[in-house]
């Protein structure tokens, strides 16, 4: 039996297990990613990309890729009882809030292939046909035995495990972590299709009706769209050998969209779960793994993303002897309180969706389709739903490592991006955060003893020259903003001082590098 070892074992080579393995590749962390699968996946599954995802990819320099390789979202149509209903701009929605102002369209198996291959450039490859058997800590470490493709098994010691393995968590159940829950009654189905017609537009197309719903989703390249719609309920109860000829053609005629091609068809029913805990000892657990739920507003795998960017530099900084091991009891409060939030929010609006009762029926078919063209071209409306969905707005305001306030910005939140003037070195203030590591902002001047604390501290201090839009966006003149490796704000001093930085820093045994 052969052993081996690495700092983070990661089981799992969906996007956020690659994430995950890149960001900790990049911390200077040795890692090995494992997934059970022969290769990876080759169908559409997620699709949406949200404006901080796009920002935690921007600090690793994919954002670029990815956009380039995307759809932006530009409008959505809704129809009801085969009449368009309601039209809406999406555009650039979060103008001013953030540098992708808009949600982007980029399919998981290009999405898979892209994190893959910056990988290998890395040097990191994904072993496939390699599946976790169990694990045990032992003096500090974790003993994973795995078995490979030809039948062999070894052992692989690392100092922490991430569970990244989806829903069927191997790790999970490893570590004995209940998954609570539960399931909705309908039956969904999703298709990558060739099609033509006039609503084969790039718009995304929304149909509802008493007991149907399909949504479009216009992908890159000419024709192709990802169908999510409900299975007709007489033909669920055979859901195993279900096909495109069960599903309800009624909508899709609606909408006047002519399939002529289906490359790939599957039935899922949607679960919402969140595991009792994202941590245990050596081990954790993120995205699918620790939290799943409706596709409502394409969140689950952006939360993924979240999780192992939140996870990535924490590791990095306890491998390194930066930060006390535990830094690492903060991963679980601050993710698992939004993944709970999140839960909560889309079941509401997926039963609205899908109910059949009398209340929610009125809703969707009449007062919506009504609502929505008028909420969509108020300002406020607009820039609050962006902040929402894009997961912008996502706050660790109670995390231990918050703290204090300056302006409207308080310890926990995302630092609010600010766009430069042309001839600055930076075209943004969120240029710097590609460091992957703790600087000190002050936007106006820096008094002194801020610069002189910052370098013996060996802490990156950026001095932005004020501009008004910064206090619009809620930053105060002269005060110091220390930031995270993950583009969040730690502590908010409204006095800018350096008594302020020393004290936070010594309070959490905070080490910067020299």
């Amino acid at each position: 039996m052969e052993n081996r070892e690495t700092d983070v074992l990661i089981i799992g080579a969906g996007p956020t297990g690659l994430l995950l393995a890149l960001w900790l590749t990049r911390l200077g962390v040795t890692v090995r990613i494992v997934d059970k699968t022969a290769e990876p996946g080759s169908t559409s599954r997620a699709l949406v990309l949200h404006a901080r995802t796009l920002e935690l990819y921007s600090q690793i320099g994919l954002a670029g890729a990815i956009v380039e390789r995307g759809r932006k979202m530009i409008a959505v149509n809704l129809w009801v009882a085969g009449k368009r209903a309601a039209h809406a701009i999406l555009g650039e929605m979060g103008a001013g809030l953030s540098p992708f102002p808009y949600a982007l369209i980029f399919p998981q198996d290009e999405h898979e292939r892209l994190l893959i291959d910056r990988l290998a450039d890395a040097g990191v490859y994904v072993e496939r046909e390699t599946e976790l058997l169990g694990f045990e800590e032992t003096a500090g470490r974790v003993r994973a035995r795995l078995t490979r493709r030809d039948g062999a098994e070894e052992t692989c010691a690392a100092a922490y495990v991430a569970g990244c393995d989806g829903a069927h968590s191997t790790v999970r159940e490893a570590v004995r972590i209940g998954f609570p829950g539960g399931v909705y009654t309908h039956l969904f189905y999703v298709a990558d299709v060739e099609a033509s017609g006039e609503t084969m537009n790039g718009e995304l197309q929304v149909a509802l009706d008493r007991t149907d719903f399909l949504a479009v989703f216009p992908l890159k390249g000419e024709r192709r769209a990802q169908l999510i719609g409900t299975v007709r309920q007489e033909a669920e109860h055979g859901h195993d050998t279900l096909s495109w000829n069960d599903v309800s053609t009624r909508v899709i005629e609606w909408i006047r969209i002519d399939v002529e091609r289906v490359n790939w068809f599957s039935t899922y029913r949607v679960h919402h779960r969140v595991a009792a805990h994202f941590r245990k000892g050596r081990a954790f657990l993120l995205g699918d793994a620790a939290h799943i739920h409706s596709p409502v507003g394409g969140q689950g795998m952006n939360t993924g993303i979240g999780d192992a960017v939140n996870l990535a530099w924490k590791l990095a900084a306890v491998l390194h002897g930066r930060m006390d091991a535990s830094l690492l009891d903060s991963y679980e409060p601050e993710r698992m309180a939004f993944a709970r939030r999140l839960v909560a929010t889309t079941d509401r609006a997926f039963t609205g969706v899908t109910s059949s009762g009398r209340v929610a029926r009125l809703l969707r078919l009449h007062i919506v389709p009504r609502l929505v063209p008028t909420l969509f071209s108020l300002q406020a409306v607009r820039r609050y739903m962006f902040r929402t969905v894009s997961q912008t707005s996502i706050t660790y305001r109670g995390s231990r490592l918050s703290e204090g306030q300056a302006g409207t910005v308080q310890g926990g939140d995302r630092l609010p991006w600010v766009k430069l003037d042309t001839n600055d070195v930076d075209t943004d203030n969120f240029a710097p955060l590609t460091s992957l590591d703790w600087q000190a902002h002050v936007y106006g001047d820096a008094a002194p003893d801020i610069q002189a604390v910052c370098v013996e501290r060996n802490l990156p201090l950026h001095v932005f020259p004020w501009r008004p839009e910064m206090s619009r966006v809620g930053l105060r003149r002269n005060a110091v903003y220390l930031v995270r490796p993950d583009g969040y704000v730690a502590l908010a001093d409204a006095g800018g001082t350096a008594a302020a930085i020393a004290s936070y820093l010594d309070a959490r045994k905070l080490t910067l590098a020299r």
